[in-house]
């Protein structure tokens, strides 16, 4: 591929939604990086709350578990709380990106053996294909890591367009 190929992207709200926040990602409580915190937190709070009905019958030698488990609870709340925020700081990023490319005019990939550049709105990422350290492919969506991260639907592209770009993926980044 010594020409350079253009990939003109459609953009569909919809499309990127669908895979930023398939599965449980947008969920505050139950995303893949607060789910164990959540559940931890209830299982320790279920734990606390059980001692606390049962304290008269604590001698004061074990009255000490009381505490510790508090402390145990308000530990998990707070480190719950921490991953609840970066999730709302995530979804905050995504949806303002989502907000960006729905008054898109433009939205292209341009690429050949030696680039890799991506054009919105005129504000253009240029990569060179050294600069991506992974990347997947599946039948949803293509992305890719690197100096920039970009994820792109299979939806807003062509077919040939989709088959292009994975090609292109495959010969150019070594991994």
């Amino acid at each position: 591929m010594n020409a350079e190929k253009v990939i003109r992207l459609n953009v569909n709200r919809k499309d990127f939604e669908e895979i930023y926040f398939s599965g449980q990602q947008g969920s505050l409580f139950f995303s893949s990086a607060t789910k164990g915190k959540t559940v931890t937190t209830a299982v320790v709070g279920g734990i606390l709350l059980i001692l606390f009905f049962f304290k008269d019958d604590l001698s004061k030698e074990k009255f000490g578990i009381l505490y510790f488990v508090s402390f145990l609870f308000l530990l998990c709340t707070v480190y719950l709380s921490l991953s609840i925020n970066k999730v709302s700081r995530w979804k905050k990023e995504v949806n303002k990106y989502l907000k960006s490319l729905e008054d898109s005019e433009i939205y292209e990939i341009r690429l050949n053996n030696e680039i890799f550049n991506v054009n919105l709105n005129h504000q253009e990422e240029l990569s060179k294909w050294g600069d991506f350290k992974d990347f997947d492919v599946n039948d949803e969506f293509i992305s890719l890591e690197g100096k920039f991260n970009y994820m792109f639907p299979r939806k807003s592209m062509s077919k040939g367009d989709y088959e292009a770009l994975k090609q292109a993926l495959k010969k150019n980044i070594k991994m």
